[in-house]
């Protein structure tokens, strides 16, 4: 049966930048009632990178983005619009995506963020999808990057072990398919949220309630308990939607959250490690700059290859998740 010729979302560049700084486990040892064994034993994560005082989200945004222009061969002029997913921007507005904008020398094109924390990168990439679907932009970069760092009660050691800093993008270009699972770039999304489990994580201030930027706040188990269900029957719908089944996946990139949340998702969809890529030890939860930063890191070490079919997922606050199938 012939397919109608269709426009997809083909990924061209991946890049990502972690901060300096890197924090093993024992600096929270020194302080609070923790060691490297209860974190690693809950979450899988061994340290973190945390950003210097004089950086900031758009900073690390726009390192990845050089990288992510370099890795693909191409210049910021043939860009026609940014997207930045984050929960944690430099100032209430402008958005970090035109600070990138100015950052990188664009003066042409579209820029703005989106906030879905943990799931920010999959709804980034469901919007950039769209826009080039309709033929509003032919290139356009997604950025996921966060300084968790600076909403951090370093008090509460049920969170602040967890979380890291880092940036991660990837370019998208329109490409002709043929409307097929054959085709390259993004084959199906599936997005939800709810708001009613909005207490289970958040951010205890804002601008029209503290006027603070507040510290976060999570009910673990609560979590817990829905991520694995949520992140498995998301990809499962995805997949379902690109008329594609688990046995096809070449490559997982989970949001890299917690340790025993991949494995168990992983398990659910009938999958070996084997096939999934795993940061969390050496980055943390890093919100919505974990998958593309796990994405890069997969290409660098040339693990996910043109033609693999990947899957990635995620769940956060909101709660919000979702999952994007897409052949690299």
């Amino acid at each position: 049966m012939t397919q109608n010729p269709v426009t997809r979302a083909v990924v061209i560049g991946t890049g990502h930048y972690l901060p300096a700084r890197v924090v093993p486990n024992a600096e929270f040892a020194a302080t609070l009632d923790t060691s490297d064994e209860w974190i690693v034993s809950r979450s899988g994560i061994e340290r973190r990178h945390f950003a210097a005082e004089d950086e900031a989200t758009s900073h690390l945004a726009a390192h990845a983005a050089r990288a992510a222009l370099s890795q693909a061969g191409i210049t910021v002029d043939t860009l026609d619009a940014i997207i930045v997913a984050t929960s944690t921007p430099d100032l209430t507005f402008p958005s970090v995506a035109t600070m990138v904008q100015a950052e990188l020398g664009m003066t042409h094109g579209f820029a703005f963020d989106v906030q879905a924390v943990c799931a920010g990168f999959i709804y980034g990439l469901a919007n950039a999808h769209a826009l080039i679907v309709a033929g509003t932009a032919r290139r356009v970069m997604v950025i996921g990057a966060e300084t968790f760092s600076r909403i951090m009660d370093w008090s509460d050691r049920s969170t602040c072990v967890l979380f890291g800093d880092g940036a991660g993008a990837v370019i998208l270009e329109g490409q002709p398919g043929a409307g097929d699972t054959g085709d390259r770039g993004i084959l199906s999304i599936d997005l939800n949220s709810d708001g009613r489990y909005k207490d289970a994580l958040f951010v205890d201030g804002g601008v029209s309630t503290t006027g603070t930027a507040g510290y976060l706040r999570m009910q673990g188990k609560e979590v817990f308990r829905h991520a694995i269900e949520k992140l498995a029957k998301t990809a499962e719908n995805a997949l379902q939607k690109a008329g594609l089944e688990a046995s096809a996946i070449d490559w997982i990139v989970p949001h890299q959250a917690n340790l025993r949340i991949i494995k168990g998702t992983a398990q659910k969809l009938g999958l070996s490690m084997d096939k999934v890529i795993v940061t969390v030890p050496d980055h943390g939860n890093t919100s919505a700059a974990s998958i593309p930063l796990a994405l890069s890191v997969g290409v660098a070490q040339g693990k996910i290859k043109p033609g693999d079919l990947v899957v990635t997922e995620a769940i956060g606050g909101g709660l919000a998740w979702g999952a994007v199938v897409l052949r690299w």
